[in-house]
């Protein structure tokens, strides 16, 4: 515990983030699965967050977790403005032995001069990747003012790899502070291949339908597979999505390809179907916003291979195990390479998932966030 004098302590963690649950992206999946799993082992934990849907209640208590939401006055491309909420982080983390704020996150160099005392924990998903306009450049730039003065501040940087966190544009920020942990990826096994539609290989993907995601290359590249009986199944929301979809430009590359299939959102309870209907996953991230990729990471940990693009982070998970390929980013003809070489020649699935299991899962990453709580708090 800080010896520094306080509020009085009735909270183990705060953490602080734009969007929560039920929003789903990756970044509030690893948080919610950590705040979830450090309630169940008898923490009190608080997630402040934006009440980025009007119908969400501003406050309710979520798998044990304490959930308070502030209100938005309006929205900024995909983030939203709520003045209120660095008030509320800094008002709740006075009196938690933790904060553990989420990141990219516009609010937190202004939360973390608002809370001097309490040991501040920076979760660094990723760096802030814009368009090239003027207006979104200079939000990229005060973005990353915003985090590199949040990590002059902070205690502990924890990126999701030391790739990384090497490959950030804020890694001078945050030198000498981190503190690795892979993100949480669920043991999805024992799913049906009720996705299946014929014998032929099936290819999959599971995200938002955003623009980082890269996925017109997948669709090019899987549709110069010659093979009639091979499905490309990509499923993800496209409906609710901070910032926009582009499943227009993923129809437009898609065409009248019958073999491509759209799913849409899929239930978190139908995921271990979908992973156990795969030959092969594929993440064809494109650029910064994308820096780990639990989805590919759980595919993985069921036996499907994954082909991931050759970018910081997103490689890691395949470097790590050997079980798939790393591709160039936006090459058509790279996915299609290895989707070529996954399919006439797989790998062991069981060695495959096993490698995965070694290294990652949710309980690993449970842990070493409580132990690294425990350090500071």
């Amino acid at each position: 515990m800080s010896n520094v004098s306080r509020d009085r302590v009735d909270v183990d963690v705060v953490m602080g983030l734009t969007y929560y649950a039920p929003y789903v992206s990756g970044l509030t999946e690893a948080a919610r699965i950590v705040a979830e799993g450090l309630a169940a082992r008898g923490r009190r934990v608080v997630v402040v967050t934006t009440r980025h849907d009007s119908t969400l209640p501003e406050t309710e208590v979520l798998n044990g977790v304490r959930v308070v939401r502030t209100p938005v006055v309006a929205r900024l491309g995909k983030g939203v403005i709520s003045p209120a909420f660095p008030l509320a982080v800094a008002r709740h983390a006075r009196r938690a032995r933790v904060l553990n704020l989420h990141m990219p996150l516009l609010e937190a160099g202004a939360i973390t001069a608002l809370v001097r005392h309490t040991p501040t924990v920076l979760t660094y998903q990723c760096d802030v990747s814009m368009s090239d306009n003027r207006v979104d450049r200079l939000q990229q730039r005060v973005m990353d003012w915003s985090s590199a003065s949040a990590m002059r501040a902070s205690a502990v940087v924890v990126p999701s790899s030391d790739d990384y966190a090497d490959h950030s544009r804020v890694r001078a920020a945050m030198q000498g502070k981190t503190h690795a942990i892979s993100p949480a990826c669920l043991d999805r096994r024992g799913g049906a291949p009720s996705f299946r539609d014929g014998h032929g290989p099936h290819v999959g993907f599971v995200g938002r339908i955003v623009e980082e995601k890269g996925l017109e290359h997948l669709v090019e590249g899987f549709r110069m597979l010659e093979d009639p009986s091979a499905r490309l199944l990509i499923a993800g929301d496209h409906t609710k999505i901070a910032g926009g979809s582009v499943v227009d430009r993923v129809r437009r590359a898609v065409g009248e390809d019958p073999r491509v299939r759209l799913l849409g959102f899929l239930p978190d309870e139908r995921l271990a179907d979908l992973y156990a209907s795969l030959d092969v996953f594929a993440l064809p991230s494109v650029n910064s916003f994308e820096a780990f990729g639990i989805v590919q990471v759980e595919a993985m940990m069921t036996g499907v291979p994954s082909i991931a693009s050759d970018i910081p982070g997103v490689r890691v998970p395949v470097q790590r195990t050997e079980f798939g390929r790393v591709v160039a980013p936006r090459d058509p003809a790279a996915v299609h390479r290895a989707l070529v070489e996954l399919l006439e020649d797989p790998p062991d699935r069981v060695a495959g998932a096993a490698a995965a299991r070694a290294v990652y899962g949710a309980e690993r990453t449970i842990e070493e966030y409580g132990a690294l709580f425990d350090s500071l708090g």
